[in-house]
């Protein structure tokens, strides 16, 4: 799974259960870890039954990943370029999963064909009816598609021909 900058921060396990892990680790990650193989995970499960993982280590080649903080002095870009790289998307689809955010809080969807929908969890409470497994939901926004996937920080969202604008300065 990917975040809408395009950063792979998550895998679903063959159980369907959903792990988490920070942004920077997913380059070092997907080198470390393939579809299919069999991963052994140091973490915790949340409220919603997902894993935060601390440690992800490959079964057949025991490589491992380990949570740990960015270097001080690693190049960011500035704030204001940080979306610098996002694309205008659209996903339509049926929810497989809800995603949530850090406190278990509803923050988005996974649509079944693996596309991620972010919004921020204040935004998210206005949609709990549409936030649950086999609604078909519809969302614009921004974000990226790559290798990965998909995955789109929402700016309107809503059922297909009925999305609502949940920003009111941003452009349609």
């Amino acid at each position: 799974m990917i975040n809408p900058e395009g950063d792979v921060d998550g895998f679903l396990l063959a159980d369907g259960s959903l792990v988490h892990f920070p942004p920077h680790m997913g380059s070092q990650l997907v080198s470390v870890i393939h579809q299919g193989d069999a991963v052994r995970i140091a973490g915790f499960r949340d409220g919603a039954g997902n894993i935060t993982a601390q440690q992800i280590a490959n079964e057949r080649t025991s490589q491992q990943v380990v949570d740990q903080p960015p270097p001080v002095d690693a190049l960011r870009a500035p704030p204001a370029l940080r979306g610098a790289g996002l694309v205008r998307l659209s996903a339509k689809g049926t929810v497989a999963r809800v995603t949530t955010a850090p406190r278990g809080e509803p923050d988005g969807v996974m649509l079944r064909d693996g596309t991620i929908i972010k919004m921020p969890p204040p935004v998210a409470q206005q949609f709990a009816n549409l936030l649950r497994p086999d609604v078909v939901v519809a969302a614009t926004g921004y974000g990226t598609r790559n290798q990965y996937g998909e995955a789109l920080q929402a700016i309107a969202f809503g059922t297909p021909g009925n999305v609502t604008q949940l920003y009111n300065d941003i452009p349609n």
